[in-house]
């Protein structure tokens, strides 16, 4: 769906370093130019995505071209090169990690402990479950960094295998004993209540729309103290 305010992105080549690179934009963008198969580039005082490196010139076009399409497709505004601008505008399709971020407004939206155990278990779930996914994932990853052949590779082979039989591993075993004493509470959210929207006959006020008190007051916050007022005493 198209964004209700579009963003300003700019994807030209570095008239310095013939650097084909994608500056601006907000964490959206940035996935839709990772997903073209621009790369990330972050250093201390800015951020931005640049091309593989090793491609060809036109390969380079294609890949600019292809990103150009995606964001204006979503209502960004992207200025850029003229060999990259073009009117298509691919269908964008949901991604995996929106059904996964669908867990938390669920989680915002629980009521009791037995809710949000269900979403956990989601998470949790040794067979099929989102964690069990993300380990086998690293595994198959491991495997195939493995027999790429270059010196380096075994050690980042060994190092995903650990990420996921030690972190991995542990924030499921975490999730799992949370998600439990969840299930076994079987309690209401004190600040969250579902509204039937409904107005008992003894309510006085006559604009009531339903029965729920009001939100909680914040308390204003304290007054600075008076200048002077924390001079050490003699």
């Amino acid at each position: 769906m198209p964004r209700t305010t579009g963003l300003f992105l700019d994807i030209r080549r570095d008239p310095h370093s013939g650097e084909l690179l994608a500056r601006g934009g907000d964490a959206e963008a940035h996935s839709i130019l990772q997903r073209a198969g621009f790369v990330a580039v972050v250093r201390l005082h800015e951020s931005y995505h640049r091309a593989p490196a090793g491609l060809t010139e036109d390969d380079e076009s294609r890949l600019a071209t292809d990103a150009v399409g995606r964001l204006r497709a979503v209502g960004d505004h992207v200025d850029c090169d003229e060999r990259f601008d073009t009117d298509a505008r691919p269908a964008a399709y949901p991604a995996l990690g929106a059904s996964v971020s669908h867990l938390a407004e669920r989680l915002r939206e629980a009521t009791d402990t037995a809710e949000a155990a269900d979403v956990l278990t989601e998470l949790t779930a040794p067979h099929d479950g989102i964690l069990a996914g993300f380990e086998e994932i690293l595994s198959a990853l491991a495997e195939f960094v493995a027999g790429l052949g270059d010196a380096s590779d075994p050690y980042t082979a060994r190092r995903l295998r650990y990420l996921a039989n030690e972190y991995v591993r542990v924030i499921h075993s975490d999730l799992a004993r949370t998600c439990e004493r969840l299930a076994d509470r079987h309690a209401p959210h004190p600040g969250r209540r579902a509204c039937a929207e409904q107005v008992p006959d003894h309510e006085p006020e006559r604009s009531a729309v339903c029965a729920c008190p009001p939100p909680p007051r914040a308390l204003p916050a304290p007054a600075p103290p008076p200048v002077g007022a924390a001079r050490l005493r003699r």
